[in-house]
């Protein structure tokens, strides 16, 4: 005899989260419940999971659209530096994650160097494409410009 439970947690070889699946009635009567891993899927729990992935799929809207209008903002902007460098166009210094992070800050974008994308230091002078990521999957490209610094 088999039974319908929704799952609560993810299960090996089961399902996902959310997932209404059919299993043996011992297999969830003896495991799957009493472990909190699932619950039986009568009428109110299934109008329950229902109700819930509506929500979820409103607040993941939400945060999808405050993440692609963060990123309009962002690509918006140039991150101007002016830097000491040598007659080939090495910088003497290094522009950082942490220095990115500052002129977003002075110019109203608060964005956690965590989220910057920039595998190491910049160290030349010229245009460069510097990748955020966002929430819910959004990334945006920000320009860098290193020119040299007038003496």
């Amino acid at each position: 005899m088999n039974t319908d439970v929704i799952l609560r947690e993810n299960v090996d070889g089961l399902g996902t989260i959310g997932d209404i699946v059919n299993v043996k009635a011992g297999y969830a009567r003896n495991y799957l419940v009493p472990q909190g891993l699932a619950h039986v899927a009568d009428s109110r729990n299934v109008k329950e999971l229902e109700h819930q992935k509506r929500q979820l799929t409103r607040k993941l809207e939400k945060v999808t659209n405050d993440a692609n209008a963060l990123k309009a903002r962002i690509e918006r902007v140039t991150c101007d530096f002016a830097q000491r460098a040598s007659d080939e166009g090495k910088l003497f210094g290094s522009v950082t994650s942490m220095d990115l992070e500052a002129k977003l800050a002075a110019a109203g974008i608060a964005i956690d160097r965590k989220k910057i994308q920039l595998g190491e230091p910049i160290k030349t002078l010229g245009e460069h494409l510097v990748t955020i990521k966002l929430d819910a999957g959004v990334t945006a490209e920000l320009k860098v410009v290193v020119s040299p610094e007038e003496a």
